[in-house]
This record gives C-alpha cells, structure tokens and sequence, in this order.
C-alpha cells in the first residue's frame, strides 16, 4: 500500500528559481528511502504567485 508524507515549504521573497532549499529536502527524503512525487500549490497571492507549496513524497509499507 502506498502512504504519503507532505512537506510544507515557504517561497519567500527572495526564492525562486535560484532557489535550492527544495532539493535539500527531496534529497534528505529520499535518502530515507522516499520518492518525490510532485507539489501541490497551497497558497497563492492575488496576482496567482505561488506563496507556499507541499513537496508530496511517497513510500511504500
């Protein structure tokens, strides 16, 4: 069966595309024996910035 562990990651202001903090995370999480799956956007400003995303790992039990 397939279980599933989100981690809530903030993009600042001065985080973008020369942003690394995310690979630090899937990295560590695939150490543990995870797989990334995806981002799902989880709070966006009026001007549909992405403000705030879930990294989505996968395990199996």
């Amino acid at each position: 069966m397939k279980h599933y562990e989100y981690v809530a990651v903030h993009i600042g202001r001065f985080i973008g595309a020369k942003s690394e903090s995310h690979r630090e995370i899937i990295d560590e999480y695939a150490a543990k024996g995870y797989r990334y799956v995806g981002f799902i956007p989880t709070n966006m400003n009026d001007y549909g910035k992405i403000k705030d995303i879930d990294l989505v790992f996968e395990w199996d039990r």
